[in-house]
Formats: C-alpha cells, structure tokens, sequence
C-alpha cells in the first residue's frame, strides 16, 4: 500500500485551474505536517505550499501565493492544492509530502518533509 499517492493533474490552459489531491494511508496523517513540491523537467525540486497538521498554518511559494491553496481534510486523510490562473511555469510534476511532525520548517531541508508520493503531471499550454 502506497502512503501517499497523489491525483487530479493534467493538461489545462493558460489561466485555467487544477485541483491536486492527495490520499494518505497506513500512518497518522492528521498529527503530521503536510506540503506540495514540483519539479519541472531538468530543474530541482522546488517548494511550493505547506500546512500545518490541523490546517491553522499555512505557507506558500512567492511563485504561487495568491494563485494557489493548500488545506487539508483530516478525516479523509486528505490535502488538497487549488491551482488558479495557472501559468506555463507552473508546468511540473507535482508532489505531496507529509513531515515528521506537526509543523513545518521553513528553514530546514524540504521543510522538514520526509515522505513523498509518486506525484501527477501538470501541464499548464499557452
């Protein structure tokens, strides 16, 4: 059973919007922090938004705040990543990640994110 596995990505248009999701499974997601990556082609992975484990604290890219949202559904298991006025630049393959806590780090490696899906292909065309 995979623990994190991710969905909703595809092929959309300049100025459209994607709702990523993400399903956790096989260890107590709702008392871990939680976070979205992406990786473009030929670029390193680049941090886009995290939350803390109850949804109170949250944290975004210069590159995507205000056009992007992070929450999540404990009772689902869930996180959630709503991508709106979508830009070629947002074109990468997304990842979701959980820590090893309830917080998330700013300043630490990846955030402090530890466990990491297989992610989805978004691609935003002009």
């Amino acid at each position: 059973q995979v623990p994190l596995v991710e969905s909703g990505g595809g092929l959309v248009r300049v100025g459209g919007s994607l709702r990523l999701s993400c399903v956790a499974s096989g260890f107590n997601f709702n008392l871990l922090a939680a976070a979205w990556f992406r990786q473009a082609p030929g670029k390193e992975r680049e941090f886009v938004a995290a939350i803390n484990w109850g949804g109170g604290s949250k944290y975004y890219a210069d590159s995507v705040n205000g056009r992007f949202s992070i929450w999540r559904e404990n009772t689902k298991n869930s996180l959630y990543l709503q991508m709106d006025r979508l830009r070629p630049e947002d074109t990468a393959g997304y990842y979701c990640a959980t820590g090893k806590g309830s917080s998330y780090y700013p300043g630490a490696v990846d955030y402090g994110m530890v466990s990491w899906g297989k992610g989805t292909l978004v691609t935003v065309s002009a």
